[in-house]
């Protein structure tokens, strides 16, 4: 009992010396709040004390509350003032570009950034108002900025928000111009943000230049030039911005493009941090689609898509059968868009993960192109190759796709739509559907069937276990053919890869949420020209793979 006493005491004492130099009147209530209601409360301020936000290669990510283990004003001072500092010493000039979504506090910790840049004498430059992430991966490169912030959870709960750090061509070289950071940056940008002083000696400047919609339309511009600007038009789409702030790009950029202006899901067209229709703002999660297939049902649309709240995702949900509809997996789309920019005779470096489909892989070696596979992450993906060969197509399967690295060097979820929504018209006019263009290239190279079993923790230790336990009892076999390659990708990244002749598992922990995740894939020859049956062997299959790797794993 001393002990706690004397835990609690230190952890009051840390949280006094937090407030005298927090500079968000409310966080401070907040903090005061958690403090007078000790010692019940001892839990929830021990983690929020717990230790700092960790700045990684995916920038900032966390709870909103305060304490510096969660996101807050006096934590994104802090990161700002370090970032601004890391910039200087690495001697890169020009301004700091910053976007936000519309998330709660996403518009004032850019202004705070916007403040500590120029009160270090960097001009800054703000996006309009909330807008998609691709927009500000664009703005970074447009705009010659030294660097890019975007304030944004992307697809996190709602009492989430994050931190975005990209660089521009000065720091981040030709394949990391308007790229989210890689090592060894994050690291001195971390140093950097340890390095900090007090915040109440942070010098703060003027608010910064809220740039124009020139910038937007600019962006619309070259998006739609992403496209054939002949082909056929003819497509009825659903769309949801899934209550983020998707929506506005978008349909601008449909209509600038010739296509029929999407119909939206009206429940979810405006930005609402309260993401209040969706248990989860994941158009990967179950239920988070179901408006919009009523939409889509009930205009009789062709194809429906949703974005993600900062829509630097796409999904894409196809009619199956007569009266059902499917959401296609992420692999499915990035095939599928790969496919429609090879027809189109689109030449260069292909890329995605190492844990997407190997049939990407199987389509380029058939077609002479040039193939390159990366750790997860579009930070990975837009510097694939080295630079051996010019990016021209990249995918991830979480439904992230760059369809035009020239245009934006990350995902973009608005460029994804218009380029699926390009091969759905084309189809269309040959009475055809993206279903069917599927089933070709199942026939051609077999049906790779994809999957994921994903386990959602409160105790991250639960990862590390099963993680261990994966390397430590490696399974000698997997659907009852012997495990020929186990591969451990330590001490580059926490990953273990695990082949047979036929089926494929990488399993890794999440970078972004408190998952453990293991990615399946099922290779099954089709003979005959019968595809259902094909699909039919390799589903039954996969979930065999399921219950065998959920076992070795102990979950």
């Amino acid at each position: 009992m001393a002990a706690d006493t004397t835990d609690i005491d230190d952890i009051r004492e840390q949280a006094r010396r937090w407030l005298a130099d927090d500079p968000d009147p409310a966080s401070r209530d907040e903090l005061t709040a958690v403090l007078d209601a000790l010692p019940s409360s001892a839990p929830d301020l021990a983690d929020r004390f717990a230790g700092p936000l960790t700045f990684g290669t995916a920038g900032l990510r966390g709870p909103l509350r305060a304490g510096p283990n969660g996101m807050n004003l006096a934590v994104v001072t802090r990161a700002a003032a370090g970032l601004v500092d890391w910039l200087a010493a690495q001697g890169g000039t020009g301004p700091l570009v910053i976007g936000y979504d519309a998330r709660h506090g996403s518009r004032q910790f850019a202004e705070r950034t916007a403040q500590v840049a120029t009160g270090a004498g960097r001009p800054a430059l703000l996006l309009p108002r909330p807008l998609p992430t691709p927009v500000l991966a664009y703005a970074v490169r447009q705009l010659g900025a030294v660097a890019g912030v975007m304030v944004t959870a992307s697809h996190n709960p709602p009492q989430d928000n994050g931190y975005k750090v990209y660089l521009g061509a000065e720091l981040g070289g030709a394949l990391g111009a308007g790229a989210q950071i890689v090592p060894p940056a994050d690291a001195g940008i971390e140093a950097a943000i340890r390095a900090v002083g007090p915040l109440t000696e942070v010098p703060l400047g003027v608010p910064g230049q809220v740039l124009g919609d020139d910038l937007v339309a600019s962006y619309v511009e070259r998006a739609t030039a992403v496209i054939d600007p002949d082909g056929p038009r003819d497509l009825t789409v659903a769309y949801t911005p899934l209550h983020g702030v998707g929506a506005a790009v978008l349909t601008a950029a449909f209509a600038r493009a010739g296509f029929p202006v999407p119909g939206v899901v009206p429940d979810q067209a405006e930005p609402d941090p309260a993401f209040p229709t969706v248990s989860f703002p994941n158009p990967e999660e179950p239920g988070a689609v179901d408006r919009l297939i009523a939409l889509a049902d009930s205009t009789g649309a062709d194809l429906a898509i949703a974005n993600d709240p900062d829509a630097d995702r796409c999904a894409v949900v196809v009619r199956d059968g007569r009266d059902g509809w499917r959401m296609l997996r992420g692999d499915e789309v990035g095939v599928l868009l790969a496919d429609h920019l090879m027809r189109r005779g689109v030449t260069g470096l292909y890329a995605t993960t190492i844990v997407s489909s190997s049939l990407l892989r199987a389509m380029c070696a058939a077609r002479g192109l040039s193939y390159d596979e990366t750790l997860t992450g579009f930070k990975w993906i837009v510097r694939a190759g080295g630079g051996s060969a010019p990016l021209v197509f990249g995918y991830e399967e979480a439904l992230g796709y760059c369809v035009a690295p020239q245009h934006v060097r990350d995902k973009d979820g608005i460029t994804a739509a218009l380029t699926v929504a390009e091969l759905a018209a084309g189809l269309k006019e040959q009475g055809r559907t993206l279903t069917d263009r599927l089933d070709e290239l199942a026939a051609e190279f077999g049906v790779h069937h994809t999957d994921q079993l994903s386990v959602r923790v409160d105790d991250l230790r639960l990862i590390a276990d099963a993680m261990a336990r994966i390397r430590a009892a490696t399974p000698a076999t997997l659907l009852g053919q012997p495990v020929d390659s186990a591969k451990d990708l330590l001490p580059e990244a926490d990953v273990v890869i695990l082949r047979t002749a036929a089926a494929r598992v990488v399993i890794r922990p999440s970078g972004t949420e408190p998952k453990l995740k293991a990615y399946l894939e099922v290779v099954e020859p089709v003979a005959g020209g019968d595809v259902a049956a094909a699909r039919a062997r390799a589903a039954a299959a996969i979930a065999r793979l399921r219950a065998d790797v959920a076992t070795a794993l102990g979950i």
